[in-house]
């Protein structure tokens, strides 16, 4: 679903408890014959989908919002120049995706590397591109540590799109 420039996508877990829910609700009512049930069960299914979809749309809003600020301020870096004495710096790396987790969750975790090493690269909503394993990519982000105290450095991603292979940096 598209609500002006922004890609609003449910994810597939999301989809799964609403289908889930929605058909418990109607073997319910068939069973029990209990039609009042739907007065409130079938807003209730709703919810299962608006609301994740409202804060996908926020989280793509916000990060649109973000990427032309990340793209003036961010520093090419190789990766293993990315240390904990960078963070909350904006970086823009390159390089080649080794591995990719949670997209079904519309929180895809990426593994980037380049000639000098690897990071992870975490983004908090859902990609503009679709990027899987082997693509050259550019990453907007700015450096956190991977847990909250402690933990090595990763990039949180603004930005992650997919970059032609040939073109001069």
């Amino acid at each position: 679903m598209k609500i002006g420039t922004i890609n609003v996508r449910v994810s597939p877990v999301s989809l799964a408890v609403f289908g889930a829910f929605t058909l418990i609700l109607l073997i319910y009512v068939f069973l029990s014959g209990d039609v009042t049930t739907l007065y409130w069960a079938l807003p209730s299914a709703l919810l299962l989908l608006i609301i994740p979809a409202a804060l996908n749309y926020l989280s793509q809003d916000q990060y649109a919002h973000l990427l032309p600020v990340y793209e003036q301020e961010a520093k090419k870096v190789g990766i293993k120049q990315i240390n904990l004495g960078m963070l909350s710096k904006p970086v823009r790396i390159e390089g080649v995706v080794e591995r990719v987790y949670f997209r079904y969750l519309n929180r895809p975790q990426y593994l980037v590397a380049d000639r000098s090493g690897e990071i992870s690269v975490k983004m908090f909503t859902t990609p503009k591109e679709d990027v899987r394993k082997g693509d050259i990519v550019e990453v907007l982000g700015s450096v956190m540590k991977r847990y909250v105290v402690t933990g090595d450095a990763i990039i949180n991603c603004v930005s992650i799109k997919k970059i032609d292979p040939t073109r001069k940096s």
